[in-house]
């Protein structure tokens, strides 16, 4: 059974009622499908979810695969291909700044369209270094336009080129509307690079002046991914790609799309703090404060306090409160669930930072680290690899979280393994025995698959 918010709504609530808010918004509260999963399976996770967030870490599969993965199990990751870069009618997705590099859906492209106008009205002449000409301004972040979201690599460049190359983005406009589709190198004229490697969060960018160019226009929405090749984004006019009802769309004010996007974010969490509310889709402070105070006054969103937690919470006033959640999901390190970090440890009391970026001595459970959700709490984090030539799935450290019960968290851990596996096309899982659930779920994994398995219903009470 559940329940859902309606009439006044409570001014305080358990923390364990929060956590099951959350997981229901998020879609962890129904059955997976028993059946063949489809397009509609996918498009049904993404509206409800709202964002999948891009990143180019490969270990063990494109991270944006991942989230649909944990919702619905195996299903064919062509299909998401096909609704993100796609002719014609399969397209669904298109790629812009969501929740940093994202798919969104077609429907959200008239709700970004004010960012990428204000990036069309943005004038590099004249915002630079006086000091170091070619360099943003050191009041970069009074004078900076927070409608507009890019990359530091771009701000940067761009702030360069405006000096170095003033014409060099119609160029590559020009380049692209006679080409048509193509990668950042046919885009550029000489091969020409930027002066140097920026570190950004422990990435280091080098990318063509051509590249730095596209990545502006970009954010202009005067081109977009038509494809990609690898995970190398393929550029064309974004009237070539995106469908013309979509493009034609009247587009809302930016106050309007600001709390329609607001409205998303509050959909998608069920419950959360502004700040989990802003950085959903990436507003600012001052944008959030004003949208979230208009959707409190319309009785969309209610104030509620959470036993223990300090921060007032904002409760959607149609979430659906389960009284029980009986999920089974592996986590991306970029899934929606748990990619505000603070949230995962209030909600479910789980201290998770992600280690890609970590030097390899100060990591204390491993690089590609996913969180494994089990019922409503997460117990365990195994350190995950695809080896392609060995068709393996590594597990290089499975630890489990205090107090779990450990042969039945090994059990149900091995089993959605064994899952990943198959869905990967790998033909098994290898545990280490690093880490204190290691030992557990090497013996668990050894055992004959229908040993372990257990009837999962993951539908509501």
């Amino acid at each position: 059974m559940e329940s859902q918010v309606r009439g006044r709504p409570p001014e305080q609530i358990t923390v364990e009622t929060a956590r099951r808010i959350a997981l229901a918004a998020q879609g962890f509260a129904d059955p997976r499908p028993s059946g063949r999963v489809d397009a509609r399976h996918l498009r049904r996770v993404i509206d409800r979810v709202g964002v999948l967030q891009l990143d180019s870490v490969n270990v063990l599969c494109r991270s944006h695969y991942l989230p649909v993965f944990a919702r619905l199990g195996p299903y064919p990751q062509d299909l998401l291909d096909q609704m993100a870069w796609g002719s014609g009618r399969r397209r669904a997705l298109f790629e812009y700044w969501g929740h940093a590099a994202s798919l969104l859906p077609l429907q959200t492209y008239p709700l970004v369209r004010w960012r990428m106008e204000a990036a069309q009205r943005w004038v590099w002449d004249g915002w630079t270094s006086a000091r170091v000409p070619g360099r943003p301004p050191p009041d970069y972040a009074t004078t900076w336009d927070d409608d507009i979201i890019a990359p530091w690599a771009v701000i940067e460049g761009m702030t360069r080129l405006t000096l170095e190359r003033p014409g060099l983005v119609h160029e590559v406009l020009d380049r692209v509307t006679a080409h048509g589709a193509v990668a950042a190198g046919a885009a550029s004229p000489d091969g020409r690079r930027s002066s140097g490697p920026t570190a950004e969060g422990g990435r280091m960018w080098n990318w063509q002046d051509a590249k730095i160019a596209l990545e502006w226009l970009f954010c202009t929405g005067a081109v977009t991914t038509a494809t990609r090749n690898g995970f190398e984004r393929i550029y064309d006019r974004t009237e070539r790609v995106l469908p013309a009802a979509v493009l034609n769309a009247p587009a809302p004010n930016p106050t309007d799309a600001q709390r329609e996007l607001v409205r998303i974010a509050a959909r998608a969490q069920g419950i959360a703090t502004e700040k989990q509310l802003r950085t959903y889709f990436d507003l600012s402070r001052d944008q959030a404060k004003a949208r979230i105070a208009e959707l409190v006054e319309t009785g969309e969103l209610a104030l509620v306090r959470v036993d223990g937690l300090a921060q007032r919470m904002y409760l959607w006033t149609e979430a659906r409160v389960p009284r029980r959640v009986t999920a089974r999901a592996l986590l991306s390190p970029f899934d929606s669930l748990i990619w505000d970090r603070d949230r995962a440890l209030r909600l479910f009391d789980f201290h998770y930072r992600i280690s890609i970026y970590t030097p390899a001595a100060k990591r204390t459970h491993g690089y590609y680290v996913l969180p494994f959700l089990l019922g409503d709490r997460l117990v365990a984090r195994v350190d995950l690899k695809a080896d392609r030539q060995q068709s393996a799935l590594l597990v290089q450290a499975a630890f489990g979280e205090p107090g779990v019960r450990e042969d039945e968290t090994a059990a149900e851990l091995a089993e959605e393994l064994r899952a990943m596996a198959d869905w990967l096309t790998l033909d098994r899982v290898l545990v280490s025995e690093r880490g204190d659930l290691g030992p557990a779920l090497s013996r668990a994994i050894s055992m004959p698959r229908g040993r372990t398995e257990k009837a999962h219903d993951r539908s509501p009470e």
